[in-house]
């Protein structure tokens, strides 16, 4: 969020010119690339909640021969993290950059 926050500040815009607005998107999709390669292995890309938290709820309520644990003990980190980690990630922006 801080990376997000700091690339696309309207103080890091050249006056007068459309490239750096109409280059934003492409700046956020390598921002979000660059974290999913660098913690996709280890945490699933556990950056978006809901990429774990609808597996882990239909794996504990779909019926399954042999099924292992929902692992509800880690469940909380990618929904609790995110928000966490963007409220902070916001206050840093504002005392650093404003």
């Amino acid at each position: 969020m801080l990376a997000l926050l700091a690339v696309l500040s309207p103080g890091n815009f050249v006056p007068g010119s459309d490239l750096a607005k109409g280059f934003g998107p492409v700046l956020v999709g390598v921002i979000v690339m660059a974290i999913g390669l660098s913690l996709g292995g280890p945490t699933g890309y556990a950056i978006n909640p809901a990429r774990d938290l609808g597996p882990r709820i239909a794996h504990a309520v779909l019926p399954i021969a042999g099924k292992g644990s929902s692992d509800w003990g880690y469940a909380w980190i990618p929904i609790v993290g995110p928000i966490i980690g963007g409220v902070l990630a916001a206050l840093v922006y504002q005392m650093v950059w404003k």
